[in-house]
């Protein structure tokens, strides 16, 4: 059965969604098929190291330049997010979990999480039309949640994990503020339970490496060869939203 490399999107609000979700688009890159990233929310410093990551991935990224506090689900909005579905012409569509988003307390993902579906189901209408005359409207492309509280489906990322790994690397920003964000939460003896040899880390960037090292491992493996039946060592977890069509039976 010929399988059709597709052309994925990813819809993310930060710039760390790109990598969390690396594996399936590195992979699908390196089948043949094309990745791309839009990113709503991202700070100006950190944008060369996104870039950076992406280009490891071989993802074509693009920043949406939206400002923290102020993503609202307004018409001006779905049409930045209508252009690029309609320019990219994705198969599939790769996004955050309504479920997660919507009991998350990081800053804009519940008006993000309709901001993404309104567009979803407008890029497929006669919505804007006028405004964007060169750009037709686009099917509803398959939907899958990235991280969900419950997935139903993961993608081995065995061959590609050093891939991601890689990529993850370069978010620096991102990495120090994990430290920050950790160092609040858990008593530095709680720390070194993770993280044997902290004393001697010179940095919260090193830190940060060395914690995000060790959760995305176990994150991975969880997912992967830890989980009932799974024929994968590391995994990415998906949703798929709607029913599976399929011809035949697959295994």
């Amino acid at each position: 059965m010929e399988v059709k490399t597709p052309t994925l999107l990813l819809l993310a609000t930060f710039g760390l969604e790109m990598v969390e979700c690396g594996g399936t688009l590195a992979k699908n890159v390196m089948s043949g098929g094309k990745s791309y990233a839009s990113v709503l929310l991202s700070r100006p410093e950190s944008r060369l190291q996104i870039m950076e990551a992406a280009k490891i991935l071989g993802v074509e990224v693009n920043f949406l330049d939206f400002s923290y506090g102020y993503v609202t689900p307004d018409a001006e909005s779905k049409k930045k997010l209508v252009k690029i579905i309609r320019r990219v012409k994705p198969d599939i569509i790769i996004t955050q979990d309504p479920v997660h988003s919507f009991s998350d307390l990081d800053p804009d993902r519940r008006q993000a999480m309709i901001l993404y579906l309104e567009a979803i189901a407008l890029s497929s209408r006669d919505f804007a039309l006028e405004e964007m005359p060169d750009l037709k409207p686009h099917p509803i492309p398959t939907i899958y949640y990235m991280v969900p509280e419950q997935p139903n489906c993961v993608v081995d990322i065995s061959p590609v994990f050093n891939i991601k790994e890689s990529a993850r690397e370069k978010l620096e920003h991102q990495l120090a503020f994990t430290t920050k964000v950790y160092l609040n939460r858990l008593s530095k003896e709680t720390l070194k339970s993770i993280i044997p040899d902290l004393d001697s880390l010179p940095s919260d960037l090193e830190i940060g490496r060395s914690l995000h090292r060790e959760m995305d491992k176990a994150f991975h493996l969880y997912h992967g060869l830890l989980a009932h039946g799974s024929k994968f060592a590391f995994a990415e977890p998906y949703r798929r939203e709607g029913c599976f069509n399929l011809d035949y039976l697959v295994t």
